[in-house]
Order: structure tokens, then C-alpha cells, then sequence
């Protein structure tokens, strides 16, 4: 399943590279409607931080959950909704990698999943916070993995309907 955490409008305009994520995550939730892998997007206190950017628009059926929890695990709603999903692999996206990405990771490890961080559709404030989730990550088994990985993953082979129409998303 793809996770993408806070990726709120308060929030992005204060990333680093907001754009290159934006764009990045944007494929990924294409990719994931196409082959019908699902979705689950957080926002971190909405009241205060908005809601998710609307270049993010979440398609039909994805579910949209508000949350205060910095891991999104220790949320009930999101961890029952994750659970009842009944997937093994999580791909985490969003902000901010070194809050909210790195503890959801560690929360979906400890509990036996296999998780993975698509690190160009993540970021952090600072170069610095980034590159010490990202280490971190690595450190404790997480895969740190790039939007590319992620959709051809998914896809499998080339010459498929679904590759044809994702191909200019990843040109």
C-alpha cells in the first residue's frame, strides 16, 4: 500500500524541494489508482497545518485521515484502517521525513511489515534533518527507495496498458 503522510498546505511551502515532491507523489498516487494499490493519506492537525496541497487530490476511494500522532500507527484510526487493509509492504511518502515519515516507519517495522520510503516524494525543512532520516532509515532495514522504483515495482513488465499510460509520468 502507499502511505502519504502531512503532505498539507502550511507544511509544503516550508519543505525542501517542495515541487520535485509534489511532482513525485503526484505519480505515485497515479500509479498506485492504476494497479490498484491502496491508499491511505494523513494530515497532521489540520485545523492548524490545512489540509492536503490540492495538486494531491486524493482519488475515489482513497481514505483521508486526520491525526495528531506523530507515527501514524499510534493513530487508531489510521492503524485499524492500515491493519484491516491486510497488506504486508508499506511505501511511505510525505513530510516531514525526519517527524513523521521516520517514526511511521519505525512503528510499521516493529510490527513486522515491510517498509519502504520513496526518498525523492519525502521531505524535511533542512538538507540536514533529510539526510539524517534517510541514514537513519537505512540503518534499521528500512528500504529507501525512488518514485521510478516504486512504479516500475508496480508495473512489472513494459508493453501493458497501464505501463502506456503511466510511461509520461515517468519520461
Amino acid at each position: 500500500m502507499l502511505v502519504v503522510i502531512d503532505m498539507q498546505e502550511r507544511l509544503v511551502p516550508a519543505m525542501q524541494a517542495p515541487a520535485r515532491t509534489i511532482r513525485n507523489t503526484k505519480t505515485l498516487l497515479a500509479s498506485a489508482q492504476e494497479v490498484d494499490v491502496p491508499v491511505i493519506m494523513t494530515e497532521q492537525y489540520p485545523a492548524g497545518l490545512g489540509h492536503t496541497v490540492p495538486e494531491l487530490k486524493p482519488a475515489p476511494g482513497t481514505t483521508v485521515l486526520s491525526k495528531v500522532h506523530f507515527s501514524c500507527m499510534e493513530d487508531d484510526a489510521f492503524a485499524a484502517k492500515f491493519r484491516g487493509l491486510n497488506r504486508k509492504q508499506a511505501v511511505l511518502a510525505g513530510m516531514e521525513a525526519h517527524i513523521c515519515v521516520v517514526q511511521t516507519a519505525a512503528s510499521l517495522i516493529e510490527e513486522g511489515y515491510d517498509v519502504f520510503v520513496v526518498s525523492d516524494a519525502t521531505a524535511s525543512r533542512t538538507l540536514e534533518s533529510e539526510q539524517a532520516c534517510l541514514a537513519r532509515l537505512n540503518a534499521s532495514g528500512i528500504g529507501i527507495v525512488t518514485t521510478e522504483m516504486v512504479v516500475f515495482e508496480w508495473l512489472g513488465q513494459a508493453g501493458t496498458p497501464a505501463f502506456k499510460r503511466l510511461l509520461p509520468l515517468i519520461k
